[in-house]
């Protein structure tokens, strides 16, 4: 896929409010872009640091993307304009034992992390691929290749969606619509908070990497048409050797970081 210096364009970012949204967000201000910013929280720090960032416009829209009223405010939102760089990075995480969880919990995060998402691929991408122009970076995880014991629902969503996106880059490689994913590791964001999972080793861990860092490794793998990247070293190891170790030993290693404390 061809490489860009700089993404331009009309930019929509979801899950924008804060960590690697937010970053995300500041990497296309900083390239001039014009954004319209999507959270199902408070925008008002994105669109700030988007607006000082040097956005050439900024829209903002407030919507819970696991909804169908929430997905088609969206597309209202975006209304007959082509949409250049779509960043898809709306999704949330769920701690504790499966069986423990509340079924409208689960079935939240199912549809932010898999249905939203992907009825959103389905709708933008189809204009890219008419116009056959446009890039899609979507937010993974390293965990979608973990069986995540005490965190089963949003590894399983991530699996799906790190899937997916190879899967749909390959059936687009004969067009110039670029599909990149993002796959972090640990990342010092809201995530443990809003997922319950800060009373867990993995969720006290000292060494969560930068959003500010894991943004800017997924823009430029975008930038340079590329078909996924892992950020960060250990998390480059940790999911090489995930192809290796065997899955119920994987299962038990997660389950010693995502277990609550007793």
């Amino acid at each position: 896929m061809s490489k860009i210096e700089k993404l331009d364009g009309f930019v929509v970012i979801t899950g924008a409010s804060s960590g690697i949204g937010l970053e995300l967000a500041k990497l296309a201000a900083k390239d001039g872009c014009d954004l319209l910013l999507v959270a199902d929280r408070e925008l008002g720090e994105a669109e700030a640091a988007a607006r000082t960032g040097g956005a050439a416009t900024v829209d903002i829209l407030e919507a819970d993307l696991s909804t169908a009223s929430g997905l088609q405010s969206l597309m209202s939102a975006i209304g007959e304009r082509q949409v250049d760089v779509l960043l898809a990075n709306a999704g949330h995480g769920l701690g504790q034992a499966f069986l423990d969880q509340e079924w409208k919990d689960i079935a939240h995060v199912i549809h932010t992390n898999v249905t939203g998402t992907t009825w959103l691929l389905h709708q933008i991408g189809q204009r890219m691929r008419t116009a056959n122009k446009g890039r899609i970076l979507v937010t993974g995880s390293i965990a979608g290749h973990i069986p995540g014991a005490f965190q089963l629902v949003y590894n399983s969503t991530k699996s799906y969606i790190d899937y997916f996106c190879f899967g749909l880059r390959n059936e687009l490689k004969e067009s110039d619509v670029v599909i990149t994913c993002l796959m972090p590791g640990v990342t010092d964001t809201e995530f443990f908070d809003r997922a319950n999972l800060e009373n867990t080793n993995v969720g006290k861990r000292d060494s969560k990497a930068d959003p500010a860092k894991v943004a800017k490794d997924g823009y430029e793998a975008l930038l340079e048409g590329e078909a996924h990247t892992v950020s960060g070293l250990m998390n480059k190891i940790q999911d090489a050797f995930a192809g290796i170790i065997p899955d119920t030993v994987l299962a038990q290693m997660h389950r010693k970081m995502a277990e609550p404390d007793k």
